[in-house]
């Protein structure tokens, strides 16, 4: 059994853990292993009925979509849904984990001069190790460049030369224990390490005094009959984001790169970063032009505690096109967000204090929080991002039209 497609986009995924072993017996009903994408945990079940044979791959490991996965010894003649076209390696003597090589040489120009096609968890290894896709020949499935052909390069004469990663430091050496960074944790390592040095990032902040919300949000929640819904002030937020992103639709969107197109969006998929016990999560509150408060405050609450639980779905977890990210209490004056690729911008949340403000001539208390959001200056200018919180400022601090089509 081949890795299957475990999502539209993704092109590989780790396996976090077998849940059978050698000599077991399995049917298309048995859960067999646990793989994570950049999107999901996703369970994989057996697709015949048999004895466990061959497991190729140990927790940890990044494994290509289509690359050799599972052997099931079945009585069943395979057929095209259960048993993927096979590529074209050469197996080499070693443990049944130890994933194919193939016999071509390490590093060959691609084609035709063509781009190199990879995981941009590939992409993003290759430039950290300094190595050039365009020169590595590629073994995986329609020529793609996988891990293990980085692998071969590292391990090749010819590349001694090469930048080599910094060897870990060991407990004798430093005192300490080293880990092997896994799972979501190296997901969001790799992703927050390619946005930082692809994005040219520009970081706005401004303050905004949120009395009124404030006011106007305890009395809400006071009168609430929403079914033990609270309004937080995140559901605020996202309104006055909606109503912001009308005048300027393109920064709903999502910028490739590598084909330079840029995607603007009709709906509005707000992702709301979210801390969880296997890291930052972010759970996607969808179509939010249609929501009002109330419903937004709905929404907020149950993909994030989803995310939480581990109970959000693939889809859930992605397609956002714009997101928030807030520390709550602990959000400091300032921070320095770190945008969510592809999208443009992201907007974050600092915590709310009283601060004494000049008004009428005279100092007054007011609960006042930082805005400080970040925008891709690729795509977008710096007027066109101070425009975009200044109209999020003003929506916070009179909060009537939040609700011009609130229901």
């Amino acid at each position: 059994m081949k890795l299957p497609d475990v999502g539209e986009g993704v092109a590989e995924a780790e396996l976090v853990e077998w849940l059978v072993g050698i000599g077991d017996q399995v049917t298309p009903d048995t859960v067999i292993a646990e793989v994570l994408t950049d999107k999901a945990n996703v369970e994989v079940s057996a697709p015949v009925a048999g004895e466990v044979v061959a497991l190729h791959g140990e927790p940890g490991d990044v494994l290509a979509v289509g690359s050799d996965f599972i052997g099931i010894e079945t009585d069943q003649i395979p057929t095209e849904a259960n048993q993927p076209e096979p590529t074209a390696t050469v197996d080499q003597p070693g443990p049944e984990h130890e994933a194919p090589v193939v016999s071509t040489p390490a590093r060959s120009p691609q084609p035709n001069g063509g781009r190199a096609t990879a995981a941009p968890a590939v992409r993003a290894r290759a430039a950290n190790l300094g190595l050039d896709l365009n020169t590595i020949r590629a073994s995986g499935p329609d020529g793609r460049v996988l891990h293990e052909d980085l692998d071969r390069v590292l391990r090749d004469d010819n590349a001694a030369s090469l930048p080599r990663p910094a060897s870990p430091l060991t407990p004798a050496s430093a005192g300490g224990l080293a880990t092997p960074v896994r799972g979501v944790r190296r997901q969001i390592a790799q992703r927050l390490s390619a946005a930082w040095r692809e994005i040219p990032h520009i970081t706005y902040v401004d303050d905004v005094d949120m009395t009124e919300l404030e006011r106007l949000r305890a009395e809400l929640n006071a009168e609430s009959d929403e079914g033990g819904v609270r309004l937080t002030i995140l559901p605020f937020l996202a309104r006055a984001i909606v109503v912001a992103l009308a005048d300027q639709p393109g920064l709903n969107a999502h910028y490739d790169h590598a084909a330079e197109i840029l995607t603007t969006f009709d709906s509005v998929h707000i992702g709301v970063a979210t801390q969880t016990d296997a890291g930052l999560r972010v759970p996607v509150v969808r179509d939010c032009e249609g929501l009002g408060v109330w419903a937004l405050a709905t929404e907020i609450g149950r993909v994030t505690a989803g995310a939480r639980d581990g109970s959000a779905t693939r889809d859930e977890l992605s397609g956002s096109t714009i997101t928030i990210t807030s520390l709550g209490a602990m959000g400091g004056l300032i921070t320095t967000p770190i945008i969510n690729p592809p999208e443009v911008v992201i907007v974050g949340v600092n915590k709310m204090e009283t601060r004494p403000v000049w008004s009428d001539g005279a100092f007054q208390p007011r609960q006042v929080m930082n805005l400080s959001s970040s925008f891709d200056h690729r795509m977008v200018d710096g007027w066109d991002a101070a425009t975009f919180i200044q109209r999020i400022k003003r929506l916070l601090e009179t909060p009537a039209p939040l609700f011009a089509t609130d229901s």
